[in-house]
């Protein structure tokens, strides 16, 4: 039986080539109540830098797990911080051990996380157990969604989550919103750009993106709308009100996370349905989200929530509360084994970030990307995370 032998750590380098500026724009922040950090630009989490118009410098670190017998399995791209969890407290756990045993893996590295059950600790253990299943699909020579019960489908419907692009310039959002149905995306998701601390003005520019962007893809095409848990009750039910005509699918992350009760407020005072719980982690707090009837669609991240192994157990736990479960979506190649293996009724999307695709996909040989407005269901063994040796211009080894 082989074992694992060894847990790399591979940091790459390379260019994201681009046409003009690639982040035009940036959603609401919860750091936004502060006026120091209301009028940047910048989002405080995007690492990538623009060198000049046209181009961009990438790194981004995989993990890649190693058998004796010479099996790799790779997850990734995850940030340095999370990267140096995997190779200082996890790596110990999985030498020598079974690479196939998924379950007994998760359960040692999350049982070893006393003080990790959130945050990047958990993102660490959700790149090892994404790792794993891909190095199992490779074994034995399927696609995951094979191991995972098979596909309900042959390809997931898609929407377009439009984070990067321009929300404030009325004439771009309506510009970008028919582009973006024209390449086939029978749904769009877009951001909103101010919150309660930018007043009346802020309040008004939100309303008119919104309006715009029914007024632009007419009726019966799903829009989606996220607050980046930038908000507060009071905030949310005013603009609820007053986009309600536009008839949102959604509205997304409209508190903190650890808020449940404002969720459920808001959830209780509007006809809008509430999505939410991207940055929760593990079973165990959807669970809560889910025992409050605060939520109407959840939105576990199969890289931050605990991995493939636990958003299924999540998705299970929604499904017994009649809860529709779409993953966030910047892990699209593992998002879609996730999605295809799941009744449509649960899981109708799968969300599709164009800009953070074209970055957290950028080292792959073989990225996903939607066919008019779907995603097909892949063909490859494993995930399909082989990398492209032609996009990594210099590897390091991290010096930790």
């Amino acid at each position: 039986m082989s074992k694992i032998s060894n847990v790399r750590i591979r940091h790459l380098h390379g260019t994201i080539e681009t046409k003009g500026e690639f982040w035009e724009d940036r959603l609401v922040m919860p750091l936004d109540v502060y006026e120091e950090f209301r009028g940047s630009k910048r989002r405080t989490n995007v690492v990538t830098d623009q060198s000049d118009a046209n181009r961009m410098e990438h790194d981004a670190y995989f993990i890649q797990i190693e058998t004796d017998d010479g099996a790799i399995g790779i997850g990734g791209p995850v940030e340095e911080t999370v990267a140096y969890l995997v190779a200082k407290q996890l790596a110990p756990l999985l030498l020598n051990r079974d690479p196939l045993a998924t379950e007994f893996l998760w359960d040692i590295m999350h049982r070893s996380q006393v003080h990790g059950r959130h945050g990047q600790a958990m993102m660490a253990i959700s790149v090892v157990d994404c790792a794993l299943w891909d190095l199992k699909g490779r074994v034995l020579n399927v696609p995951v969604y094979t191991l995972l019960g098979g596909p309900t489908r042959d390809k997931v419907p898609a929407y377009a989550s439009m984070l990067g692009f321009n929300v404030t310039d009325i004439g771009l959002v309506r510009e970008r919103a028919a582009w973006a149905k024209s390449l086939g995306y029978t749904a769009q998701k877009w951001f909103f750009r101010h919150g309660p601390m930018s007043g009346h003005d802020g309040f008004k520019t939100n309303v008119a993106m919104v309006e715009t962007l029914r007024d632009t893809v007419g009726e019966g095409y799903d829009i989606m709308l996220d607050c980046w848990q930038a908000m507060d009750v009071n905030y949310v039910v005013k603009l609820a009100s007053a986009i309600e005509d536009c008839q949102p699918r959604w509205l997304e992350e409209v508190a903190m996370p650890d808020r449940i009760d404002s969720y459920r407020k808001i959830r209780e005072k509007t006809n809008i349905p509430i999505s939410g719980a991207e940055h929760e982690y593990t079973r165990w707090g959807f669970k809560r989200f889910i025992d409050a009837e605060a939520l109407d669609i959840l939105q576990p991240d199969i890289y931050w929530a605990g991995g493939i192994s636990e958003t299924l157990k999540i998705m299970a736990v929604a499904t017994a509360a009649d809860l529709i479960t779409i993953p966030h979506g910047h892990s699209s190649p593992a998002g879609i084994h996730v999605s295809v293996t799941q009744s449509p009724i649960h899981t109708p999307y799968q969300e599709f970030l164009i800009k953070w695709n074209q970055v957290h996909q950028h080292f792959l040989a073989n990225p996903i990307n939607p066919v008019n407005g779907h995603i097909a269901i892949p063909t490859e063994p494993g995930v399909g995370m082989d990398l492209d040796p032609d996009k990594i211009e210099r590897e390091d080894v991290p010096s930790w």
